[in-house]
Order: C-alpha cells, then sequence, then structure tokens
C-alpha cells in the first residue's frame, strides 16, 4: 500500500475539483482526503494500491472539464492505514 500527496495548482477552485476528484478515488478503491487550499490550490491525501494511485496521478494532471492545472507537485510515501473512506475536507 501506498500514499499520494498531491498538490494541485492552476484554475482549480471552483470549478467542482473537490467532487469529482472524490468520485474518482472511489471509483479506483482509494481512501484519504481532498481539500481546498487558502493559495488556491487543491491538496490531496490518498491511499492504496500503486496502480490505482498512478490513475488518480494522472486524473489529477486534468482534473475535471472546468478546471485547467498547470502543476502538480506529487510525493510519494507508504501508507499510514489511517483513512477509511475518501472524504472532501472543509
Amino acid at each position: 500500500m501506498k500514499r499520494l500527496t498531491a498538490i494541485v495548482y492552476g484554475r482549480v477552485q471552483g470549478v467542482s475539483f473537490r467532487h469529482y476528484t472524490r468520485l474518482e478515488a472511489q471509483r479506483l478503491g482509494l481512501v484519504g482526503w481532498v481539500a481546498n487550499r487558502p493559495d488556491g490550490a487543491v491538496q490531496v491525501v490518498a491511499e492504496g494500491d500503486k496502480l490505482p494511485l498512478e490513475q488518480l496521478a494522472a486524473f489529477l494532471q486534468h482534473g475535471p472539464a472546468m478546471a485547467h492545472v498547470t502543476e502538480v507537485a506529487a510525493q510519494w510515501q507508504e501508507a499510514t492505514g489511517e483513512f477509511s473512506r475518501f472524504d472532501i475536507r472543509w
């Protein structure tokens, strides 16, 4: 099990980015969370098997239709097992 922590930059707030990220993570069987950051970026922390995490990372490169992603800063670590589902944090 792995953990992906990603900061997504660009026009990613106010375009349902968190909603579609949660749907994609749930579809892939991942757990963790997504949240808006005060600097206008979106942060994602997801845990699960490597392949689904890589698929989520690919989704984050473009996001939903209204988003415009300019950069994704990603870090990979070992999973902590602290999550039981994938949530939107407020």
